[in-house]
């Protein structure tokens, strides 16, 4: 998350600059911005707590993407409220992308251990084990071991 901070920091005046359109800003936070911050996230057990920090944080860059807003009624500037953010950003937010990622990842692993039971190596070099067919049966059982081992283990349920 300080990088992700270092990152926002160093191009903050671009993002309130009032030369560049709201699209390139949303672009550069998309480009620039996000990477760094979500590198890795596949593998981290979040907590409602840094769950919420994450969106404070994309809140707060996409306030100044946006900036304020002039009130129709009192003529007053004021910070927009986070459900008009979600409406103008008009893209998943942090969280969301965090877990579709998860998801995705876990898919990944799932078809690995399944690429890897039937006809590949399984075991180590060193014990000299072989190249075979562990079986179909054996095959479903550690399939379902591992799916349940990796979505416990980054979903929190394990």
């Amino acid at each position: 998350m300080r990088s992700g901070s270092a990152c926002y920091h160093s191009v903050q005046n671009l993002l309130s600059s009032r030369l560049l359109s709201k699209n390139l800003k949303i672009k550069i936070y998309r480009t620039v911005i996000l990477p760094v911050v979500l590198y890795g996230c596949e593998t981290w057990p979040l907590t409602l707590q840094e769950e919420r920090k994450l969106r404070v944080f994309e809140n707060m860059v996409l306030r100044r993407i946006f900036g304020p807003r002039r009130d129709k009624v009192t003529g007053e500037w004021r910070r927009l409220h986070n459900e008009k953010l979600n409406d103008l950003y008009s893209s998943p937010n942090i969280v969301r992308v965090i877990k579709s990622r998860r998801m995705r990842w876990v898919g990944h692993v799932a078809h690995m251990v399944e690429e890897r039971c039937i006809g590949s190596w399984w075991g180590s070099w060193r014990e000299g084990d072989h190249w075979g067919d562990l079986g179909l049966f054996t095959c479903i059982i550690l399939g379902w071991i591992s799916r349940r081992w990796v979505v416990g283990i980054w979903t929190g349920l394990g």
